[in-house]
This record gives C-alpha cells, sequence and structure tokens, in this order.
C-alpha cells in the first residue's frame, strides 16, 4: 500500500463536494448488518451511494465521520485485504474529529479476499454500505460469504416517478388537458426507452438505442461469458435473445431444449437451467413464479420480464403496448415489494390473472393488465379472470391497471360478484405506496 497515495485519496473525497442527483426512495437500512446495494449493470448503484452520503450529511452527520473507498480508483489499486482497516486508522489520523465512521464501499471485489476485510470491520461494529458494478460482485457473491450479515437493497433502473424528475416534470394533481397531454407522452416515452439514467438523460434516439445495446452486450459478455467462462457464446446469446423475445411470458425449458435438440446441439437440460439462473443473477431478467401454496410446486423460472422495458425494442419488430405495460408494473411492484410479500401469476387453463400479492398465508391484492382505452368496448376478460381468482384465493381487492380508464364497476360471473377498480397506469405509476 502506498501510504502518500491513500492519503490523498482520503483527503481529496473529503475536499470535494458531492455530486448532486436525481433523488431516489430510499430504504431503511440498518445499522447492525452490511447494507449491499445490488441490481443490474448501470442501475445507478454508485450514484445511489452518494444519495445516502448525503442525506446522512443533511441529517447532521459530519463528512469526516464518512469514508467512501472505491477500490477501482488507482490510488487504492494496490490495496490488500489486511490493509483495509489500516486505511479506516488513516483516515481517523487526518481528521483527529471522527468518530465511528460510516463506511462506503464500492467495487470490493477488486481486493482478494474483500469479504474477509468487510467482515473484519463489521465484527468491529463498523456501519457498512457496499455496492459493486462488476460482473464478479453480484447478489449470490453478496450473499454467500456474508450471509447472516449482510442485507441486500435492490436498485433498478429509474421508476416513471425518478424518470419525470431527471426530466424536469412534476404531475399537479389537477391537470389541464395539456398537462395531461404531456405527462402521456412522457410515458410514451418511459415505455418505449425504458429507466436507465444514461439513456433517460440522453436527448438522441439512435444514441440512447446504441447504449441500450451496449448493455445487452455488457450483460452477454461480462455478466455470462466471461464471469462464468462459458465457452458457447452462440448458446447464450440464443437463451438470452430467446427469453428477450418471451418477456411477460412463461419460459419453459423443456421447450427450449426440445427445440435447440431438433436443431441437432449438444448438451444437457440442466444446463439450460443452469444458464437461466446465470440470466437472473445478473438480474437481466427476473422470473415471476406461478401461484402455488406448496413451495415444492413452484418452477424455478415462470413467467420472465427485462430489467428495464428499453431492451424490448432490441427485439421488437411491431409495438405491444400490453406487454409493455405488464414488464412495466412487474417492476414497480418489486420496487415497492415490502418484506414478507411475495408476487405471483396465477394460471388455471382457461384463466389467467398478471400478479398476485401474498402476505403469510394471505393473498392481499389481484392485478390485471389490461390495455383497454375508455371508449373502447369494455373487456370482461380480465374482470371475469379475476372473479374466479377472487373465489380460488379468498381475495376481494381487485384491481385492473388499464392505459387511461379510472372507473370502480360491479362484475358478475357465474354467481361471483365483486367491485373491481379500474386506474389508470400513470396514476398507479405515480402513487407512493408500497403495496396498494
Amino acid at each position: 500500500m502506498d501510504t502518500k497515495e491513500v492519503e490523498e485519496y482520503l483527503t481529496n473525497f473529503q475536499k470535494k463536494d458531492l455530486p448532486t442527483l436525481i433523488h431516489r426512495p430510499v430504504q431503511k437500512f440498518s445499522e447492525k448488518k452490511i447494507n449491499a446495494i445490488i441490481g443490474p449493470r448501470r442501475a445507478g448503484k454508485t450514484s445511489f451511494l452518494f444519495q445516502i452520503m448525503r442525506d446522512m450529511i443533511s441529517q447532521g452527520r459530519s463528512k469526516t465521520n464518512i469514508i467512501y473507498l472505491n477500490f477501482e480508483n488507482a490510488r487504492l489499486f494496490d490495496i490488500q485485504f489486511k490493509e483495509v482497516s489500516k486505511v479506516i486508522e488513516m483516515h481517523k489520523r487526518l481528521f483527529p474529529s471522527t468518530r465511528k465512521p460510516v463506511i462506503f464501499i464500492d467495487e470490493p471485489q477488486n481486493v482478494v479476499m474483500w469479504e474477509k476485510a468487510i467482515r473484519d470491520l463489521y465484527d468491529d461494529g463498523f456501519q457498512i454500505f457496499i455496492s459493486g458494478s462488476s460482473s464478479k460482485l453480484l447478489s449470490k457473491e453478496i450473499a454467500t460469504p456474508l450471509r447472516g450479515r449482510s442485507l441486500s437493497v435492490l436498485l433498478l433502473p429509474f421508476s416513471f416517478a425518478e424518470f419525470l424528475s431527471a426530466k424536469g416534470y412534476k404531475v399537479e394533481s389537477n391537470q389541464s388537458s395539456d398537462e395531461m397531454i404531456k405527462t402521456l407522452s412522457l410515458l410514451d416515452e418511459y415505455l418505449e426507452f425504458g429507466g436507465y439514467p444514461e439513456v433517460v438523460l440522453e436527448k438522441d434516439n439512435d444514441l440512447k438505442q446504441k447504449t441500450l445495446e451496449n448493455y445487452l452486450d455488457l450483460t452477454i459478455y461480462k455478466d455470462m461469458v466471461e464471469r462464468h467462462g462459458i465457452k458457447d457464446t452462440l448458446l447464450v446469446k440464443w437463451l438470452i435473445k430467446s427469453i428477450m423475445s418471451s418477456y411477460t411470458k412463461e419460459i419453459s425449458i423443456n421447450k427450449i431444449y426440445s427445440t435447440l435438440k431438433s436443431q441437432g446441439r449438444k448438451f444437457s437440460k440442466d444446463e439450460l437451467y443452469t444458464l437461466a439462473s446465470m440470466i437472473s443473477d445478473s438480474f437481466f431478467a427476473i422470473y415471476l413464479p406461478r401461484f402455488s401454496y406448496s413451495i415444492r410446486k413452484r418452477e424455478p423460472t415462470g413467467k420472465a420480464y427485462l430489467c428495464d422495458i428499453g431492451f424490448a425494442r432490441l427485439i421488437e419488430s411491431s409495438i405491444d403496448v400490453g406487454k409493455k405495460m405488464e414488464n412495466t408494473i412487474f417492476l414497480e411492484l418489486t420496487r415497492r415489494q415490502e418484506i414478507g410479500v411475495e408476487l405471483f401469476y396465477w394460471k388455471t387453463q382457461s384463466e389467467e390473472v398478471d400478479f398476485v400479492l401474498k402476505r403469510g398465508t394471505k393473498v392481499i391484492q389481484l392485478i390485471q393488465v389490461s390495455k383497454q382505452g375508455k371508449d373502447e368496448k369494455p373487456k370482461d376478460r380480465e374482470a371475469r379472470a379475476l372473479l374466479k381468482a377472487r373465489k380460488a384465493l379468498d381475495c376481494q381487492n381487485l384491481l385492473i391497471i388499464t392505459q387511461d380508464e379510472e372507473t370502480t364497476k360491479e362484475y358478475e360471473w357465474y354467481g361471483i360478484k365483486e367491485n373491481i377498480k379500474s386506474i389508470p397506469l400513470w396514476k398507479w405509476l405515480l402513487q407512493t405506496e408500497k403495496i396498494l
């Protein structure tokens, strides 16, 4: 460790102002756990660390009681895991007023045996936040060595509310017709290009497209091929493109296996399941299980959703508004998900409900997605599925999220009668409640 270089790094951090960023909702963090910020590449995890620091300072914490170690910084490149605690002591000598600092560590995987260094800091009673954008530091890499000591916080690309904030636009409670047109126009942009911060802030549509293509390549080559040492790159590409083409639909590994086998490809079904799990570990796709009270009967994949709806434009030849709405709603439900609440979809031979929310053994809400507009003939299919699921799952909290319809209407089907609320997508996305 070059002591002079490290001292310069620590001093420079204290001198520089923290960047001003788009403020994102902060979840409750634990002072007794290692807080690990996880999520897909380029979702803004490092920026989120800076936001937490700013919030702490605004609440009265001195900046000298914050230590930020970015192990991608050249000054910290040669630090060994045993020397991390020495860096903390060096900070205390440079800034004698320091009490028990909060420690933020970015890209810890660049330090060999990083988990041992973080465990030592944890055992010494420090509050710790860690994050990393590298494919070497994903959810399992954090959870496994720090099991029982860490609490993972998932950070996805911008929500619609964050997207509007980045655009400098505020939705008023009573919108004029022109304001409503503007809101819906921005929603169309969000559904088209998604919420990646770099994409949202880019004005040129061609560059937005190029950025999304670059993120896809990073997922394939960094998070999959390089990270796992996979030699069959074409198989990885094929599986990712297959999942992208089938987003919001059930992923059947058996069907994918049969298709590839018919083409003469030789590999096992277990290999496909492993690759599908790797894609989930990278957060590129997130799987929603089919509802069952029995954990053993749940499939390992289920329906697949993209971590950002912008990726859909890379494979879709036509715009499917309904699928874009459903994927966007899934991501928002994931952001709002409280501890103890599970998400599923429900399906029988004839009916399907897009989202089932369960707390403990009780189903607390059923949600359908409909691209039906208010001037169209009412669609009863979504309502019928909700009523059937209402009876099977004993849940009266029924909701249909539409493009622009807002009503509360009584539906009846085969003796099952219930009021079902409909709400426009833009309005639902801007609600602040975690579970509705």
